[in-house]
């Protein structure tokens, strides 16, 4: 795998710059980082636990603030306002008394958007996720993969340019999980999505990503930058692949000297 970022040319989604973290308790949980996301890549944040992915991707969602340094979205864009970004995390967190329509339809009913545009949004966002037969089922009579796609319908019904996830998949089975990666994929490619997403697994960071970026022990900063250069979207030959077994092991023995603190 070459290093170095993908889709160069492409206007930039994400700027941090010297951006850290350092939470009222004293614990630091990012150092200074620097990081552009362009515009159509699929950039995964890979590392041992508790270095500071998760406070990464939530920085960039503004959920929380940087102790210093800066955090923009879509810098010199002229529709700033108008683009939106969408974040799905670990767990599905459904409304149990609602169907799968009420679910989706969520952030459209908090943003007043009128009905009739609603109900398309959601019929949209349920076909991408091959959920439209599932509308009016309640999330207990689905399965965990398709209670998290329905999360993800949620987050794709406000129409986003920027799609953040923070182990999405993390308690799935390999099977489940493995689908959805490549209709992760599959999705960004469609929609024309950028993705920031987090996880723990070497294989999952390999299949999906433009690039992976591979974050130290805590505090988290990126040590090592990974590009996988295969065409996407993927399916699942890839994974037979050789390029995919030379950007795991490549990936594993990057993760390995992340989780000592030192860098190959």
């Amino acid at each position: 795998m070459s290093n170095g970022p993908s889709n160069a040319g492409k206007a930039i989604a994400v700027h941090l710059h010297g951006a850290d973290k350092v939470f009222p308790t004293g614990l630091r949980a990012l150092a200074p980082i620097d990081l552009v996301l362009r515009e159509g890549e699929i950039v995964t944040l890979l590392g041992p636990s508790g270095c500071g992915k998760s406070t990464l991707l939530r920085l960039v969602a503004r959920l929380i603030e940087p102790s210093s340094g800066s955090v923009a979205l879509w810098p010199g864009a002229d529709d700033v306002a108008a683009r939106r970004l969408a974040f799905v995390f670990q767990h599905p967190t459904l409304m149990p008394w609602g169907r799968v329509e009420s679910n989706v339809r969520l952030p459209l009913d908090l943003a007043r958007l009128p009905a009739g545009e609603a109900s398309r949004r959601v019929a949209h966002a349920l076909g991408l996720v091959g959920l439209r037969d599932f509308s009016r089922a309640y999330p207990r009579e689905l399965s965990g993969g398709m209670q998290m796609r329905v999360s993800i319908a949620r987050a794709l019904v406000t129409e986003p340019q920027l799609l953040l996830m923070d182990e999405p998949f993390g308690a799935l089975d390999e099977i489940a999980r493995s689908r959805l990666d490549r209709d992760v994929a599959a999705l960004a490619a469609h929609e024309k999505l950028t993705v920031l997403f987090v996880t723990h697994s070497i294989y999952e960071a390999a299949f999906l990503s433009t690039r992976v970026l591979v974050m130290s022990a805590r505090p988290g900063r990126i040590l090592k930058e990974v590009a996988i250069d295969a065409p996407q979207p993927r399916g699942d030959d890839f994974r037979g692949s050789d390029a995919f077994a030379h950007a795991c092991a490549e990936l594993s023995r990057h993760l390995a000297f992340a989780a000592e603190g030192a860098l190959a």
